[in-house]
């Protein structure tokens, strides 16, 4: 079992940088995918960013490519999310989940989840 802990949410203005932290325990997430995803209201959970567990390949969504960057410790068995430029369309509670797979993006990969950071950005 992975237990997964987000830190870092808040509320910020528009333009501004965040960094989301997900603290791991029970296991270590080397060899695991590590993603985040995110849930606006009234909106499905989608995919954010990801990166493999055997190696440093990323994968973002494109609204967040060039703004976004996903990195991972694994001596601290943390991964971290930061948002640049961050605008209202990235409000959302945002999950970090281990898991692996191929399909990096794909939400039925990923076997543990957090309870996810609410992040708003007022414009």
């Amino acid at each position: 079992q992975v237990q997964l802990a987000e830190l870092g949410g808040g509320l910020l203005q528009a333009g501004g940088p965040l960094r989301l932290s997900c603290a791991a325990s029970g296991r270590t997430i080397t060899g695991h995918n590590m993603g985040w995803f995110r849930q606006a209201p009234g909106k499905e959970r989608e995919f954010v960013a990801a990166i493999r567990g055997s190696s440093e390949i990323t994968h973002y969504r494109d609204s967040v490519k060039g703004r976004f960057t996903i990195s991972r410790d694994n001596a601290k068995n943390t991964v971290y999310l930061q948002m640049n430029s961050l605008n209202a369309e990235d409000t959302a509670v945002y999950y970090c989940a281990a898991g692996g797979g191929a399909l990096m993006y794909l939400i039925d990969t990923y076997n543990y989840w957090g309870q996810g950071t609410q992040v708003t950005v007022s414009s």
